[in-house]
């Protein structure tokens, strides 16, 4: 989870694998989503089911991929290019030292409740978001970076930073931006009220959400009036849901073996990019992993492409650091710790750990992370390091491995957009604490945008070279939907799987 990473920036799958299905009448009867013969439904089938629905409170990435822009709107929001685009906001100027913004409004903006979407409920949303204290490290640098909020009139709301940013706007495309009404700020956890085409209608722990026509809504009519959210904690089981007609849409592959199943004449593949770093973390606190030299040992022990054919059916790819290539700051460092294992022995010995090392792998029960764990496992143990691997819940992995950093080195997919900033955060889980990298990072983000770029490569080559981390490999998209759903984009550059567009035909 984290641009900065926070915890709703970790996803089990990148983003959490959404499927959507179309069924008004392919449903059993007893199943949780079955609506009138003749009605519009989108059943989405997905591998992380929430624990709450508050994306200020918990940083589980399963929230914001149900909420953000099919429930909660920002200001402006992430495209399926990555671009910012209007949202509530029709517009918006930047003054000329980047301090202040000011967002117009559309005049016809409401939240689902009918409440206006004004610009004083626009800063009462902002305000309360300042004063929750969120372990969501998005959100907190977000607010923290907030000078002030003002309503001008009715539909003209002005903020001002502390300091330029080039960051801020785009994190502001996320949850740190979400546009609560002002009557559900008490009831996020179970009742999420926001300004969306889609209302939250109800959770069914353990299989479904619901989600429900805003029927007066403000902005581009919706196509279809019911979207359930349905959980599979088998990949296998959600492709088999798929092929059978029970889900339409499968937001992305669990198990990309199966691939080759969903043939053209009933399914569509589309095939893009996404921001899910898959990471192989170390908790630098471990007094092994804070030798440069053992974490250099262990990204030339690991055949990461071999790992991807094994794991994730060849497709994913190759990165090096916490760099996705939609970011504008990418460049390709992949091979900056080729596979090695004679290198990697000769650098364990240099450590003082030529023998008798041994590390405690927690890895969280996602697609990709069990298999990944035994893959490693192997292949550091033909280096000499002993490697005991234990699969925990996610849930579990939240409590002790992320918020309690009980662990030597995990793997998560981290899939918030430009979380390398997350790294600059020495208290963040990894424990990672290089001033030279944080330093570089707070330049860039009060850079212009060339410089600030440059200064963002710096520091990823840091993160690269230093081997902070061993960045697996990138997480795709592999969205399949049948044949007659529309309006799905084939990226994920941000935690929604964005269904404000969806459609479907009869036949």
């Amino acid at each position: 989870m984290p641009l900065e990473l926070n915890r709703r920036h970790l996803l089990g799958l990148t983003g959490a694998a959404a499927t959507v299905p179309l069924l008004a009448g392919c449903l059993d009867n007893d199943l949780p989503g079955q609506t009138p013969e003749g009605s519009r439904q989108i059943t989405v089938g997905a591998s992380d089911e929430p624990q709450v629905l508050d994306p200020i409170a918990n940083a589980q990435a399963a929230i914001p991929q149900v909420l953000l822009y099919n429930v909660y709107e920002t200001l402006v929001k992430v495209d399926n290019n990555g671009d910012l685009r209007p949202l509530v906001a029709s517009a918006w100027t930047i003054s000329d030292d980047r301090l202040t913004y000011r967002f117009t409004l559309h005049e016809q903006a409401t939240f689902a409740s009918g409440t206006p979407l004004d610009a004083a409920a626009v800063v009462s949303s902002i305000e309360f978001l300042r004063a929750a204290e969120s372990p969501n490290t998005g959100v907190a640098r977000a607010m923290g970076q907030i000078a002030s909020v003002a309503a001008e009139g009715d539909h003209t709301v002005i903020i001002t930073l502390n300091a330029p940013s080039l960051l801020w706007l785009y994190d502001m495309s996320s949850t740190a931006g979400i546009l609560i009404d002002p009557a559900g700020q008490d009831t996020m956890a179970d009742r999420p009220m926001g300004s969306g085409p889609f209302a939250f209608d109800s959770h069914q722990r353990g299989t479904s959400i619901t989600l429900k026509r805003n029927e007066s809504y403000w902005g581009t009519p919706q196509r279809v009036d019911t979207i359930v959210f349905r959980y599979f904690t088998d990949p296998n089981a959600m492709n088999s849901a798929m092929l059978s007609g029970d889900l339409d849409i499968i937001s992305n592959l669990a198990a990309p073996q199966a691939l080759d199943q969903f043939g053209e004449d009933r399914f569509t593949v589309l095939e893009g990019y996404s921001t899910g770093e898959v990471v192989l973390g170390f908790n630098h606190t471990n007094e092994a992993l804070a030798k440069k030299q053992v974490r250099q040992a262990i990204n030339h022990a690991i055949d990461r492409q071999g790992l991807v054919d094994t794991v994730w059916g060849g497709k994913g790819q190759m990165i090096g650091s916490m760099v996705p290539p939609s970011d504008p700051w990418y460049e390709d460092l992949s091979g900056t710790y080729p596979f090695d294992p004679e290198r990697a022995r000769e650098l364990l010995a240099e450590a003082g750990h030529a023998t008798g090392l041994t590390l405690n792998l927690r890895v969280p029960t996602l697609p990709y992370g069990p298999g990944a764990a035994t893959v490693i496992q192997s292949q550091l143990n033909d280096v000499g390091i002993t490697v005991n691997v234990e699969e925990i819940d996610f849930t579990r992995w939240i409590n002790e491995v992320f918020i309690n950093a009980q662990y030597d080195m995990t793997i998560v997919a981290h899939v918030e957009a430009r979380d390398i900033v997350a790294w600059a955060n020495k208290d963040y889980y990894w424990k990672y604490d290089n001033p030279d990298f944080q330093r570089l990072v707070a330049e860039a983000d009060e850079a212009d945008e060339q410089q600030g770029y440059e200064l963002m490569k710096q520091a990823a080559r840091i993160l690269a070279e230093d081997a902070a981390a061993d960045f697996l490999f990138l997480l795709p998209s592999l969205v399949i939907t049948k044949n007659r759903v529309s309006g799905i984009g084939n990226n994920v550059p941000s935690l929604s799987f964005d269904l404000t567009s969806v459609a479907t035909r009869s036949s």
